[in-house]
C-alpha cells in the first residue's frame, strides 16, 4: 500500500452513477471552454505578452499572480454555491475561466499558429490519459486518499517557495518548481476524484469546480511539455 493512502472499508467498482456523471461531465464542459479560451486568448498579443511580462520580471511573480486568481475564483465560486447565489459563483467561474485561459494563452502563443491546435489537441490527450489512470487508480483501491490532498498543498507550498529561491539566487531551481507544483496538481485530481468517489452527500457543483481545476491545473503544465516536445520536432 502508497504511504499516500489510509485504509478504508469502502466497496466500489468502475461503474459510474449519475451524480458522478454529472460531475465529470461538468468538470469536462468547463475545461472544453478553457480550451477555446486559451486558443483565442493566443491570437491577442496584449493578452499573450501578459504571460512574458510577469514572468520575466521574476517567475514568482507570475506564480503568486495566477496562484491568487486561482485561489481566489475558486473561493469566490464556492461562495456563490454555498450561498445559493449563483451570480457571485458565475463571477468566481469566470475569473478561473479567466486565469487559466490567459496563462495557457501565453504558453500557446510561443508556437506558430499553425501548430497551435495540434498542440492543444495532443495536450488534451495526454491529460485525458492521465486523468484516466488517476480515476482507474482511486477507484481500484478500498482506501481513503485524503492524505493526497495534505500532500498536494504541501507540494504547492514547496514549489513556491523553491520558485522563490529560484527567482532571484539560483534559476536552476525553478524547473524542481515546476515539478512540486505539478505535482500538487496531480495529487490533488486523485484527490478530488476520491471525494467524488466517497463523498456523495458533498455538493456535486462544489465538486465539478474541484474537479475542473484540478485538470486545468494538469493542463497548463502538460501544456508546457508538449509545446516544448512540438517546437524541438521542427
Amino acid at each position: 500500500m502508497s504511504s499516500f493512502e489510509t485504509p478504508q472499508e469502502t466497496e466500489r467498482g468502475f461503474g459510474l452513477s449519475s451524480r458522478e456523471a454529472r460531475v465529470i461531465g461538468g468538470a469536462s464542459v468547463l475545461m472544453g471552454i478553457n480550451v477555446v479560451l486559451m486558443y483565442v486568448f493566443a491570437q491577442i498579443p496584449q493578452l499573450a505578452e501578459i504571460n512574458n511580462y510577469l514572468f520575466g520580471v521574476a517567475p514568482i511573480l507570475g506564480v503568486i499572480i495566477y496562484g491568487a486568481a486561482i485561489m481566489g475564483g475558486e473561493l469566490v465560486a464556492e461562495r456563490g454555491v454555498k450561498g445559493g447565489d449563483m451570480g457571485i459563483a458565475f463571477v468566481g467561474m469566470l475569473i478561473l475561466q479567466l486565469a487559466f485561459g490567459i496563462f495557457g494563452a501565453g504558453v500557446l502563443s510561443r508556437a506558430p499558429q499553425v501548430l497551435q491546435v495540434e498542440i492543444l489537441a495532443l495536450t488534451a490527450v495526454v491529460v485525458a490519459v492521465m486523468t484516466a489512470l488517476i480515476s482507474g487508480y482511486v477507484y481500484a483501491r478500498s482506501a481513503t486518499f485524503e492524505h493526497w490532498g495534505r500532500f498536494a498543498n504541501f507540494s504547492f507550498i514547496g514549489g513556491v517557495l523553491v520558485i522563490l529561491v529560484g527567482s532571484f539566487v539560483l534559476p536552476a531551481l525553478l524547473l524542481v518548481g515546476f515539478v512540486l507544483i505539478f505535482l500538487g496538481f496531480l495529487l490533488r485530481l486523485g484527490y478530488e476524484i476520491w471525494q467524488v468517489r466517497d463523498n456523495r452527500d458533498a455538493s456535486a457543483t462544489l465538486q465539478t469546480i474541484g474537479v475542473y481545476i484540478a485538470v486545468a491545473g494538469v493542463f497548463v503544465h502538460v501544456l508546457q511539455l508538449v509545446l516544448r516536445y512540438v517546437l524541438s520536432q521542427e
